[in-house]
């Protein structure tokens, strides 16, 4: 059976051609399979699993579904989507993976990781990580109304597009060194990840032995996973990095 990888769709209810898409991937090409993992921003914004909004209980309809006809569900938090709880998770079917987590794919001993604590030149987003990641910091915040919630949201998100519109683009993406340092001390040969909307295939060496980086795309105009193929004899198995566009 086959499992599947995505990441960073930004659901949100400005956008319902990407929610379609995502309902469409999993009554298609995902149907059936083994396993799903969300590797973080799955939502655009979240404020909390009291969060009254239509599309999140819409989301977790379908997500429920799906896990119960038999696929295992996993989510994975990202940087929009940081305070995504266990609570929302039991709602969806799903189970919280930590990043990064070491999972088996297709016969590799895979890394999965959102990917922006790879990013560790841009200083003022590493520094914001470490504060939305404090334990105390997010329940200060989960315990405001849900409206201060959204406001909050809202200044952080126009903000963060004011100073990312004047940073390099070398700045934004990862940081080979961190990639190197993190697949090492993990021991892996292949990382996965998504965040930086720069969907490839990265070749790399670790410690002598040929290594690989795969990025997933952000959802837009095109749709993109991973699908890791576990079926055949271990010279055909392998992760395959698809896309496809989400118009109707």
């Amino acid at each position: 059976m086959a499992t599947f990888l995505i990441s960073d769709l930004h659901l949100d209810a400005s956008r319902p051609e990407i929610t379609r898409a995502f309902y469409q991937f999993l009554e298609g090409p995902a149907a059936g399979a083994e396993a799903l993992y969300i590797l973080g921003d799955f939502f655009e914004v979240w404020i909390g699993d009291d969060d009254d909004a239509p599309l999140a209980e819409e989301v977790a309809c379908h997500l429920k579904r799906y896990s119960e006809a038999g696929t295992a569900v996993f989510l994975m938090h990202g940087n929009r989507d940081f305070l995504l709880g266990e609570e929302y998770a039991q709602r969806c079917g799903a189970t919280l993976l930590p990043d990064p987590s070491l999972v088996t794919l297709a016969g590799h001993r895979v890394l999965l990781m959102h990917g922006d604590s790879l990013c560790t030149r841009d200083q003022d987003y590493m520094a914001f990580r470490e504060q939305a990641r404090n334990p105390q910091w997010q329940q200060a915040l989960l315990a405001k109304p849900l409206t201060e919630r959204r406001q909050i949201a809202a200044q952080i998100r126009s903000v963060s597009k004011s100073m990312n519109s004047s940073k390099a683009e070398d700045i934004m993406d990862v940081t080979p060194e961190e990639v190197v340092k993190v697949m090492g001390d993990h021991q892996v040969r292949t990382l996965i990840h998504g965040h930086t909307h720069r969907p490839a295939r990265h070749t790399l060496t670790i410690d002598g032995q040929a290594a690989e980086r795969l990025v997933l795309g952000d959802w837009g105009t095109l749709g993109w996973c991973i699908r890791a193929d576990d079926a055949g004899e271990p010279g055909q198995k392998g992760l395959e990095l698809i896309h496809w566009p989400t118009a109707d």
